[in-house]
């Protein structure tokens, strides 16, 4: 069975998400082995195996902290070399890109960035304008190199050994060009993150103001739900950047999305359109996101989330 290499996002001991879909997607084609650069490969192991993992190649020279994204290549380009893989799939993050970048240069492959999702052949799928169009593309050179968009599949257990094989890799002076001077821990409150929530709640052009994503949050929290906004509302900078939910923004797959005060524009269905159950508050009734909707309440929503929020706050302590 051909081997796929996988590289895991983590944040030095937790999986993330979208490494637990790059595998089951892994598995489609091949025996999975995930590639670990930096600490906390044995931590991440149990998580790994529980999503079919058949190796994990762990990397935790301090190296590949230290330096800005080019020492994760070389360590992924010395292993295409050494194990000849079918594949290489990566997260289609802005890291997760330019890691792809650099591997495919390295190793005179063809790579294909933002798939959704991989076909016989490993013929990648990719949606483009807003979703209205299905790409397919096929890399003909080298080691296909596919960027995967995080949230286009569902990840689905599978029991994998997950055996534990430390590597090291030489780091050139090249990828010590750019090194990492300062760390600062983004504090976190208790709202799950946005890409890897079961429940999304969105505020769009609707909400009117800073001021009224009030309303959001509390909604959001009677849920235990994760805020996302429209590019309309962070370009007004009503909300943070890093929470658009979109084509240009964060791609998003939850079990119930909310959209509040969102048209629906393409950009944004492009980035939540995937999602099991959408829920849309919206006072216009020809408004293109209702055509996503499978419930839809036609209303102010300064006056329909208040009340919707009472109800969830009751429900929960009842």
């Amino acid at each position: 069975m051909a081997e796929i290499l996988v590289l895991a996002e983590h944040d030095g001991e937790a999986v993330k998400k979208v490494t637990c879909e790059l595998l089951t997607l892994a598995r489609r084609f091949g025996e999975p082995s995930v590639v670990w650069a930096g600490p906390g490969a044995e931590a991440g192991r149990k998580r790994l195996a529980e999503f079919g993992a058949a190796k994990v190649y762990a990397a935790a020279g301090e190296e590949l902290e230290e330096y800005v994204v080019a020492p994760k290549a070389e360590l992924l380009a010395s292993l295409v070399a050494e194990k000849s893989p079918a594949a290489v799939l990566v997260a289609s993050t802005a890291e997760g890109r330019e890691v792809a970048a650099r591997v495919a240069v390295k190793t005179g492959s063809g790579l294909v960035t933002d798939a959704v999702g991989l076909g016989e052949g490993l013929v990648a799928e990719q949606s483009i304008f807003g979703g209205a169009i299905i790409v397919q593309s096929r890399v003909r050179t080298g080691t296909p190199i596919v960027a995967v968009r995080p949230n286009a599949v569902t990840p689905e257990p599978a029991p994998g050994a997950a055996e534990l094989e430390n590597v090291a890799v030489e780091i050139s002076d090249a990828a010590r060009s750019a090194h990492v001077t300062d760390r600062v821990v983004q504090e976190r409150g208790e709202r799950p993150e946005l890409t890897e929530a079961s429940i999304v709640v969105s505020g769009g052009r609707g909400v009117g103001s800073a001021d009224n994503f009030a309303l959001i949050e509390s909604l959001a929290d009677s849920l235990g739900a994760a805020v996302g906004a429209s590019r309309a509302a962070t370009d007004a900078g009503w909300y943070p950047h890093q929470f658009q939910v979109g084509q240009t923004g964060k791609t998003v797959s939850p079990q119930l999305y909310v959209a509040v005060g969102i048209s629906g524009a393409i950009q944004h269905r492009a980035g939540m359109q995937t999602s099991k159950t959408i829920m849309v508050v919206n006072k216009d009734p020809e408004a293109p996101i209702f055509e996503l909707a499978d419930f839809g309440v036609v209303g102010d929503l300064f006056q329909v989330v208040p009340q919707l929020t009472e109800q969830i706050q009751k429900r929960s302590q009842g």
